[in-house]
């Protein structure tokens, strides 16, 4: 963060000076984690599930933080932030957060944050804001990567995308950044744009509009619109502002209805301004293609695997031409780009020739359905093909539509010949169940009722050269699969 003193910080975030005389200047990293903390830091006092963070004042300081951000007095140099009045606007609500404290710390949190983004952005930071349904993540990580190659580049760490992690990842930024690249969340219709409020991004990208968290946001046409306050909170052409769409997604296309912003397209349409031609997988279902834009033509081989990972690396080619790029330094920078964010997508082979997939982080019908079909491509790269298992948990926020998605997942795996089905604890019980009625399918898909069950078949059934996709929710924790197959304990 750019240095700033308890004073300033209590003007930008309208607190009061505790225990301090506002002159001690923070140099460090902000934190909520005081574990974490650096000297010269500043720690923000935010209720948890378990504990409460001002309760942690003194340790704080004691580890090296300069001040405290609280919403009430501690025993420590602190700037006490006011109350959030009419409740939390534009701020999420944290789940432990029982008095408002937590609602009022990031509140401050998120004016620190803006005074911290236009100080910076004066100075010629240049903001870039990801949003969409599935893919933010590993999106993020490759535009992180392209930009990087231009100047120095802050992204937040995995999937640090809401009101805790959003203004936390802006103030990673300081005078040597040149570039931000910002992941937005959203659980319902206008988060995004209280997220855009914290750091006005210049660059926008949309990357899709899925079918995830439809229970709470009531409809796909009102995730569209909580997708589209990203674009919609960019400045004109005339000031540099540039949304880049997915022209493959008719929803999304739709958004350049919505932006003063100069609109570049991004995908495998015609009329995409960045687009892909000649895609295929190699054996490790790794994408090739032939990146095609306007102001030339390059080849690119990706050492991700998967093939939504061709749509991916477009919307981050398509944000770093915006930002200046040519076309051969995106070609060479999507070549060299690794796989960041753990749980997306992580591919490991052991001593046996076991292969397993890790993509248990996140799990939408759409990224599901990806998924899977990156499992039939890796097993059938090879003559004889391999033998593939999905290990499978259940899908969140699905409302009404549960029972009919998860029937559906069920079926595809058989439809892709998908060789064992592993669905993981009762909640997924339809997709059990739409498998077992599709086609011909006996005894190859297996109800188990927790990560252990599907510890111990995996263990007794798996043969040496198989491919195990495991993929589900982060709350499933599914990934102590992945981790138990690989030597871990699960």
């Amino acid at each position: 963060m750019i240095a700033l003193s308890l004073a300033e910080i209590a003007e930008i975030t309208g607190g009061r000076l505790h225990n301090t005389d506002g002159t001690p200047v923070v140099t460090g990293t902000v934190e909520f984690d005081s574990r974490k903390l650096t000297d010269g830091g500043l720690f923000l006092a935010l209720p948890g599930e378990r504990v409460d963070g001002h309760d942690f004042a003194a340790r704080a300081v004691e580890a090296g933080a300069v001040g405290v951000l609280a919403a009430r007095e501690v025993d420590a140099p602190a700037v006490v932030v006011p109350p959030v009045t009419g409740g939390p606007s534009g701020v999420y609500a944290l789940a432990a957060d029982t008095d408002g404290s937590g609602a009022a710390v990031l509140a401050a949190l998120a004016k620190l944050a803006r005074a911290v983004a236009d100080r910076l952005t004066e100075k010629g930071l240049l903001t870039v804001g990801v949003t969409g349904s599935s893919g933010k993540t590993s999106t993020k990580d490759l535009m992180a990567a392209l930009l990087s190659a231009r100047g120095a580049t802050v992204a937040p760490p995995g999937s640090f995308n809401n009101e805790v992690g959003h203004p936390w990842t802006v103030l990673r930024a300081d005078e040597q950044t040149s570039h931000l690249v910002l992941e937005l969340s959203a659980r319902g219709i206008g988060h995004v744009a209280a997220l855009c409020r914290v750091a006005p991004p210049r660059i926008g990208a949309v990357l899709n509009v899925g079918t995830q968290h439809v229970a709470e946001f009531g409809s796909q046409a009102n995730i569209a619109q909580a997708k589209g306050e990203l674009v919609e909170a960019l400045p004109s052409a005339a000031d540099g502002g540039v949304a880049v769409l997915n022209a493959d997604d008719p929803l999304v296309a739709a958004m350049a209805s919505r932006t003063r912003a100069r609109v570049v397209f991004f995908g495998v349409a015609e009329t995409a301004d960045v687009r892909a031609t000649d895609v295929h997988l190699d054996e490790q279902a790794r994408p090739r293609f032939r990146l095609v834009t306007a102001d030339g033509e390059a080849d690119v081989a990706l050492g991700l695997h998967g093939a939504h990972q061709v749509s991916n690396a477009l919307a981050a080619a398509a944000v770093a031409l915006a930002a200046g790029a040519t076309v051969a330094e995106v070609a060479d920078a999507l070549g060299r780009a690794k796989a960041v964010s753990g749980k997306r997508m992580e591919v490991t082979t052991r001593a046996d020739g076991v292969t397993v997939v890790n993509d248990a982080y996140n799990a939408s019908p759409e990224a599901v359905r990806e998924a899977l079909k990156t499992l039939a491509t890796m097993s059938r790269a090879t003559t004889p093909p391999r033998r593939s298992w999905a290990v499978l948990g259940p899908l969140n926020e699905l409302g009404d539509e549960h029972v009919r998605v998860h029937d559906e997942l069920g079926r595809l795996a058989v439809r892709l010949d998908v060789n064992r089905l592993v669905v993981v604890g009762e909640a997924a019980r339809p997709m059990h169940q739409g498998a077992s009625l599709e086609g011909s399918w006996g005894e190859e898909s297996v109800l188990v009722p927790d990560v252990d069950a599907a510890v111990t078949l995996l263990r007794a059934e798996l043969k040496p050269g198989d491919v195990v996709l495991v993929k589900a929710g982060n709350s499933h924790q599914l990934w102590r699969v992945a981790d138990a197959l690989l030597g871990g304990d699960a």
